[in-house]
């Protein structure tokens, strides 16, 4: 799919960059699954497993964040704040991981999500991830849904090595990453903070607000309750 050197926003986009959290699953299944699990993960993840490479990396940036402080109770600082520090996500991802190969966690994605996903990439329209959350757990999720390994629908999986979410400079890096023409492009978040920095960097917006998850719909992006009503907004494929 080469770029457009004069894209149209009459067009449908070429690509959708999409959130995680509140927009293809459940704000419930992150705070009241993931989260948990890995709390309750964490202390045995760091007492049997310091001397692993990413698990010393990610202590060591720890303790160079908050000097002097019990890790652990650091990390659950950080936790209870909701707090997107690298180390976290790093440590929460490797705990995922533990409890997916296990089959203690499946991701439950809203039932709109995959069908419009997949018809979207049979149309040719390129799909990627930005989330807080590390590329590992992002692929985690989207590696073991109820549905299965679903993966290979996506091209790119971001996270805050990009940046800030909240950052215009973070949407222009994916898009130098990903070779993709800012213009071109739809994100989807429920966040409008993220919405207005993805909107300077030149993207294409539309706020999903699912009931389930009680968001407030903003003023400044398109809204969509359903991946349906953005396709029937963006002029993107319909899922059958």
């Amino acid at each position: 799919m080469p770029p457009d050197p004069t894209p149209s926003r009459s067009t449908p986009p070429r690509a959708v960059l999409l959130d995680i959290e509140g927009t293809t699953i459940p704000v419930s299944f992150v705070h009241d699954v993931l989260f948990p699990y890995a709390r309750a993960a964490l202390p045995a993840l760091l007492r049997e497993h310091a001397d692993d490479p990413q698990v010393h990396a990610a202590i060591a940036e720890v303790a160079r964040l908050a000097p002097g402080v019990d890790p652990l109770t650091q990390l659950e600082a950080w936790m209870d704040r909701d707090e997107k520090i690298a180390p976290l996500k790093t440590l929460q991802g490797i705990a995922w991981a533990q409890g997916y190969r296990t089959g203690r966690l499946s991701a439950r994605m809203y039932p709109d999500v995959l069908p419009a996903l997949r018809a979207w990439s049979a149309a040719g329209i390129r799909l990627a991830v930005y989330s807080s959350g590390s590329v590992a757990a992002q692929k985690l999720i989207y590696g073991h849904t109820d549905e299965g390994d679903v993966t290979a629908l996506f091209d790119g999986f971001y996270d805050l090595a990009m940046g800030g979410k909240r950052e215009a400079a973070s949407y222009t890096h994916i898009m130098a990453r990903a070779g993709w023409v800012a213009a071109d492009v739809l994100f989807l978040s429920d966040v409008v903070a993220e919405l207005d920095a993805a909107a300077q960097a030149g993207l294409r917006t539309c706020q999903i607000a699912r009931p389930e998850d009680g968001t407030v719909a903003g003023t400044t992006h398109r809204v969509a309750a359903t991946f349906a009503e953005v396709s029937r907004m963006s002029g993107l494929p319909v899922a059958a």
